[in-house]
C-alpha cells in the first residue's frame, strides 16, 4: 500500500455514540478497501473504547483516529476524563455483566497500550490491529 490512510473524528459522550463511531470505522475502512474481517475486528474494538470512555470519564466528548500504514491499523480512542486509575483488562465474574472489554481488545489486537492524551488532560487507549487488504 502507497501511502498512509487516516482519519480522524469525535462525537459526543454520549451511548449513541459509540453505534455512530462503528458506522464511521466501517464506512471509512470499507473505503480504503480493507477487508471485512478486518472491519468486523475494528468495529468491536471502536464499540469497546468507546463505551469505555463514555462510561468511565467525564468527558465531553471522545475522539478517534484510525492510520493504516502497511499491514497494520491503529485505531487510539481519547477521552478528555480524569479518572484516578488507568484503563487495565480484568476477569469479571460469570454474573457480570461488564467488564471484559479491554480482554476482547487485546485479544484481537496484536498490541494495545494507554497514553497521556495530546492536551495533557484524559488519556489514549490505542489497538494495533492487522489490516487486511482486498485485492485491488
Amino acid at each position: 500500500m502507497a501511502g498512509r490512510l487516516q482519519d480522524a473524528f469525535h462525537f459526543p459522550a454520549l451511548n449513541t455514540s459509540v453505534a455512530a463511531a462503528r458506522k464511521r470505522v466501517l464506512a471509512q475502512l470499507r473505503a480504503w478497501g480493507i477487508d471485512e474481517v478486518a472491519c468486523d475486528e475494528a468495529q468491536l474494538v471502536v464499540s469497546e473504547l468507546f463505551t469505555n470512555a463514555v462510561r468511565h470519564t467525564d468527558s465531553a466528548n471522545v475522539s478517534c483516529q484510525l492510520r493504516v500504514l502497511g499491514a497494520h491499523l491503529r485505531i487510539e480512542v481519547g477521552d478528555q476524563g480524569r479518572t484516578p486509575t488507568e484503563p487495565r483488562a480484568r476477569c469479571s465474574g460469570a454474573d457480570e455483566e461488564s467488564g471484559r472489554g479491554l480482554l476482547l481488545v487485546g485479544a484481537l489486537s496484536q498490541a494495545w497500550g494507554v497514553r497521556a492524551g495530546d492536551s495533557g488532560r484524559g488519556r489514549v487507549v490505542w489497538a494495533d490491529l492487522a489490516a487486511g487488504r482486498l485485492s485491488p
